[in-house]
């Protein structure tokens, strides 16, 4: 039975395990069959040797290198090629906390790394949780056996969103391993007082992984469609600021687009992978990115 990705996002489903699997199942099928149904086969390719990835089929035997040449998923039964971590670094600060039409920025995130996980341990990689604040720490090292994915769902439903992200850098020291090959997704909504995020983020590139940064920032943050007079509160630090909505609006959006301009720019200069994505859009784009970046791993 199909079910339409949007009607699940529910907090009574997003946070129970059997309800962010089932999400996760949906959204991944939902892409990867759209993605196959959208592309012709390419020059030099057999029919008799491929047949395109069809919902419910296992992806560990989905052809990787046909993938990089065709830009098309195809199953192919004699090959299974995967060696890859793949881990997720998580801002567990309390902006996280911020909230658009009954879904906050946890609620998105905790959907993502479901569906990312689910893509990425269905091609036989291990897979990783790691949530940060200054208060706490989440640690579930990758594994690739699949009891392990329930377990990773079950961690990202108890993650608590306390305080700030810690100041301390080696805090960060465990994050990765410079020895393996590893895919690296750090999310966050990138609210820092002095570059913390920042400095751990360019820290976790080597020359044997991949890191991409996925920057979450609601519709209100993006485009401030606010009236009147308001008052905001840090939800981080509790501080209240009293402001008038058309006053504050242009150099709030000069100051925003800065920032992020700025954030692109260290990115690009560390090779790392920067993708900001909107709290009301699909997580598309996310699941394209894991597939290219595995890739080039392999």
């Amino acid at each position: 039975m199909k079910q339409d990705y949007q009607q699940l996002l529910k907090p009574e489903i997003i946070n129970s395990v059997s309800g962010l699997a089932l999400i996760a199942r949906v959204t991944v099928d939902g892409y990867l069959s759209g993605l196959n149904h959208s592309r012709r086969l390419g020059p030099g390719m057999e029919f008799s040797q491929y047949r395109g990835y069809e919902p419910g089929d296992d992806m560990r035997l989905l052809d990787w290198k046909m993938l990089a040449r065709s830009g098309r998923y195809y199953i192919k039964q004699s090959e299974v090629e995967t060696n890859v971590s793949v881990k997720f670094i998580l801002d567990s600060s309390k902006s996280m906390q911020h909230e658009e039409d009954g879904i906050t920025k946890m609620d998105y995130v905790r959907v993502l790394v479901a569906s990312l996980a689910w893509l990425a341990q269905g091609q036989g990689d291990a897979v990783g949780l790691f949530a940060l604040n200054d208060h706490d720490i989440h640690a579930l090292y990758p594994q690739v056996q699949k009891k392990h994915f329930n377990r990773l769902l079950l961690e990202l439903i108890n993650i608590k969103l306390e305080g700030k992200w810690p100041n301390n850098a080696k805090a960060a020291e465990k994050l990765h391993d410079r020895r393996h090959k590893e895919l690296i997704f750090f999310i966050s909504d990138l609210h820092e007082e002095s570059s913390e995020l920042t400095n751990v983020i360019t820290k976790l590139k080597t020359p044997r992984n991949e890191v991409v940064v996925l920057h979450l920032l609601g519709k209100n943050e993006l485009e401030f469609d606010y009236k009147g007079s308001l008052t905001f509160e840090d939800l981080e630090t509790g501080a209240r600021m009293k402001i008038d909505a058309k006053e504050a609006k242009k150099q709030y959006l000069d100051s925003l687009e800065k920032s992020i301009k700025a954030t692109k720019e260290t990115m690009l200069a560390n090779a790392i992978t920067y993708q900001l994505l909107r709290l009301d859009e699909p997580i598309g784009e996310a699941l394209q990115l894991l597939l290219k970046k595995r890739n080039n791993l392999m």
